[in-house]
């Protein structure tokens, strides 16, 4: 299936190509110049969610702001959209570009892929920043009481209807947008048309994202298969306060990890990368650099995470 031929959003610094993997064409948007830094934009985003925070960490990172499979600018195909295709990209995506190790910083989607690589290939994952997404140890009783929260899903996961939702109907795409947020709006008509118009072409790419999920990560969840593998990579989970979709409820539970902490972000919801810039670009060095103790050191804590039952 094509790449989108539409007009790519400017950036200042950017450095756009493709990159052939598994059988499509990948998109990325590249900025600075030192340790790479994988990112990971969620739904219904792309390369640009990163627009607030690359400014400020592109000084000494080499920033790599993919679009996954079937979204922004790189290519759709039929199928591959699933949580370990997802991944098993990223990986092929690492070997193309000759490195062996890369921290991950994803937001909401591609936060989800983004444990799924951690999980099957820790030793390529120096740190991982999660921001808005639950970690795969989340209590089913949480889940449930929380499932009203993805209503939205309802639109977008089924065959057919989701796409003719996505494709025909913006204003759907602009108002998760809008409510995902806890304050203020940060977003500017021309972003909120940028989204929408990226989401309508994308609209494959979008549907499958969801029904997969529905199809298999959630009988994967509910099974327990991610209690088989614990996670070894420093992680630290970043969640809004206010999230509409991802409250701190869900990211309560005892994770299967080494080193995982998880911060609320006090008045923030469900996009803060665009919402708190700062505070990601913060977080970031500091899990990097927390990276650099000696081994056997202790799990991080801190006051703001929420409660573990």
């Amino acid at each position: 299936m094509t790449i989108s031929e539409r007009p790519m959003p400017h950036l200042e610094g950017a450095t756009h190509r493709q990159v052939r993997v598994r059988g499509v064409r990948l998109h990325l948007a590249e900025f600075g110049s030192g340790d790479p830094v994988v990112l990971l934009h969620g739904f219904p985003q792309h390369w640009y969610a990163w627009r607030h925070v690359v400014p400020l960490l592109a000084d000494g990172h080499r920033l790599i702001c993919v679009d996954l499979r079937g979204f922004g600018w790189s290519e759709q195909s039929r199928t591959g959209y699933d949580t370990e295709s997802l991944a098993a990209d990223v990986l092929a995506l690492l070997d193309e570009l000759g490195l062996e190790q890369a921290v991950i910083v994803a937001h909401s989607w591609g936060a989800g892929v983004g444990f799924r690589v951690c999980e099957r290939a820790p030793e390529r994952v120096r740190a991982f920043l999660a921001l808005n997404m639950t970690h795969p140890w989340t209590r089913h009783r949480d889940v449930l009481a929380n499932l009203w929260r993805m209503w939205f899903t309802a639109f977008v996961e089924y065959p057919v209807v989701g796409r003719l939702v996505l494709r025909h109907w913006p204003a759907f795409t602009r108002h998760l947008l809008r409510r995902g947020v806890g304050g203020p709006a940060p977003w500017s008509e021309a972003e909120l048309t940028e989204f929408a118009e990226a989401t309508r072409v994308s609209a494959h790419a979008g549907q499958s994202l969801f029904w997969q999920y529905v199809v298999r990560d959630i009988p994967a969840g509910f099974r327990g298969t991610h209690r088989r593998t614990r996670l070894t990579v420093p992680t630290r989970v970043l969640g809004g306060e206010l999230d509409p979709v991802i409250p701190p409820a869900l990211l309560r539970g005892e994770p299967y990890a080494d080193d995982l902490t998880v911060r609320i972000v006090p008045g923030a919801g469900h996009h803060l990368p665009e919402e708190r810039p700062e505070r990601v670009a913060d977080e970031l060095r500091s899990l990097v650099s927390g990276t650099r103790r000696p081994p056997g050191g202790a799990e991080g804590t801190t006051p703001d995470a929420p409660p573990r039952p």
